[in-house]
């Protein structure tokens, strides 16, 4: 056996087959299917006695290299791509879930992952139950003989909290229950939630691990028996990813870790500056030793990742005011860009929630989420600087 590789290497070096053309990069697979030998490689193939592709619905060389690439990230046996994120949170729950199923997770949760949670599986009967992250010791008493799942992000949306990974993995051992992690803000790079023990890690490549903000596209990896079933489930109901949009994931992940380098780098300077700044009630970083989980992150993550959260002085208007005297940052709902992305959730992505719902998930009404982008540093900080002066 070859000696494992370093990260960055097996981000570069992990690649399919070459063609009889020798290219040095993978060619783009833009194909609907496969042909066939004859009737017997199609029979063989169609009966998964070949391992081979048939339809890009399937399987596609493009998508088979980024799975393989997250795989190996993230120390996981197989992996399913998808289109986007939330079709890979959908398929994972919708693969492995029945009828009368239940779910324990964290309050902060993503914004559609919630309504998933409370608009659409309980019209299967699928329920769930919520644990502030802040009462992490309550998890078992939520626990019930039909509990199938434990669910959790970490670092946490919008309000960047951290979770004890290894905590949540000892109480899924104990009640034999499956531990699925949302790891979008931390990447393969900064966090490996399998080595704690997540069964399954899913991923919105949307984010980090695209970095430009260009394409959409979604991963679940983890134990091979469970992404067996996610993927009969994703075969049948169709949430595929492009092979164009794989291939823009796959080369991505080639400069993921110099990129997310980078990102933290830049977010720990701003996050330092902001805790200084008079027009700043509190800043949220997992690498500020301020952050109430600060101990926990330098456990679980390499750096502290991209995204800070602070607190305007003012509430929401401020807040307002704040984003529209913003001059270089942009205003966009995505995050993980090159380029600054600011968002103030109780105005905008969270404003349908009362507050009480809120303030549950840790926003405040003048809370601010940066997703700190690849720009000189000093040049972020100066236009957060005049915009927070303006609120």
């Amino acid at each position: 056996m070859s000696k494992q590789k370093n990260f960055e290497t097996e981000a570069i070096r992990t690649q399919t087959e070459r063609s009889q053309f020798l290219e040095h990069s993978n060619p783009i697979y833009l194909t609907s299917s496969f042909v066939f030998e004859d009737a017997e490689d199609m029979r063989a193939s169609f009966a998964e006695e070949k391992e081979r592709n048939i339809y890009s619905r399937f399987t596609n060389p493009n998508n088979s290299e980024f799975v393989d690439k997250i795989c190996k990230m993230e120390g996981a046996e197989q992996g399913v791509a998808f289109a986007t994120g939330m079709s890979a949170v959908f398929s994972t729950f919708a693969a492995l879930l029945n009828a009368g199923d239940h779910i324990v997770s964290a309050r902060s949760v993503f914004g559609s992952t919630h309504g998933l949670f409370t608009k659409f599986l309980p019209k299967w009967n699928i329920t769930t139950s919520y644990f502030k992250i802040d009462e992490l010791d309550k998890i078992e008493s939520l626990i019930t003989p039909n509990t199938k799942i434990l669910y959790a992000e970490s670092p946490t949306n919008p309000a960047v909290d951290i979770l004890d990974l290894e905590l949540l993995g000892n109480i899924a051992k104990k009640h034999n229950i499956l531990l699925v992690i949302d790891n979008c803000f931390a990447t393969p790079y900064l966090q490996n939630p399998i080595k704690f023990g997540a069964d399954l890690v899913i991923h919105s490549a949307t984010k980090l691990i695209d970095g430009q903000g260009r394409v959409m596209g979604g991963v679940t990896v983890g134990r091979a028996d469970l992404i067996r079933e996610i993927y009969l489930f994703a075969r049948n109901t169709g949430p595929a990813l492009s092979p164009f949009n794989a291939w823009v994931l796959s080369k991505s992940l080639e400069t993921l870790a110099v990129r997310v380098d980078k990102h933290c780098e830049n977010a720990l300077k701003i996050a330092e500056f902001l805790e200084s700044h008079g027009h700043v009630n509190i800043v949220k970083y997992p690498f500020l030793k301020s952050h109430p989980q600060y101990a926990i992150a330098k456990k679980q993550m390499k750096a502290g990742g991209n995204i800070v959260a602070f607190e305007v002085k003012g509430g929401v208007e401020a807040g307002k005011k704040f984003l529209n005297a913003l001059e270089i940052c942009s205003l966009s709902a995505n995050l993980g860009d090159t380029r600054t992305i600011v968002t103030h959730p109780a105005s905008t992505t969270h404003g349908k929630l009362s507050k009480e719902d809120r303030l549950e998930t840790g926003i405040t009404d003048g809370l601010v989420r940066v997703s700190v982008g690849l720009e000189n540093v000093n040049d972020i900080i100066q236009d957060l600087d005049q915009a927070l002066k303006s609120s």
